[in-house]
């Protein structure tokens, strides 16, 4: 992977929207950031904080697989850290919460009026 599409070596609050939306890294954060996001009710719905451990959880999601990737390749890899990662995304995925939320839609009347 070249180092523009690498995950970076240390965490910045700002790190999903510094990525180039060109490469591939950057389109599948962001589109899994989507699906997360409106499995909860839908960005805009979100709290400050619950943004932000969505964002984590992407972090967590993406150490995981580059373990799961080095293990596939035969490479040795910690599985302790491993095991570690998995139950700290295990615990954001819990307080982000599990289930799809219904994102709040107005009625078809209400909507054909705001659209007049």
């Amino acid at each position: 992977m070249s180092k523009q599409g690498a995950l970076p070596d240390s965490y910045t609050h700002d790190w999903l929207e510094r990525l180039d939306g060109r490469t591939r890294l950057a389109q599948a954060v962001r589109a899994r950031y989507d699906a997360l996001t409106n499995d909860l009710g839908g960005h805009a719905s979100l709290s400050y904080q619950r943004r932000s451990l969505a964002k984590r959880a992407l972090w967590q999601e993406a150490v995981i697989e580059q373990m799961e990737s080095a293990l596939a390749r035969g490479d040795d890899v910690d599985l302790g850290r491993m095991t570690q990662a998995v139950n700290s995304l295990q615990g954001l995925y819990k307080t982000l919460g599990l289930d799809r939320v219904a994102k709040d839609v107005p009625n078809l009347s209400d909507y054909l009026k705001a659209q007049a």
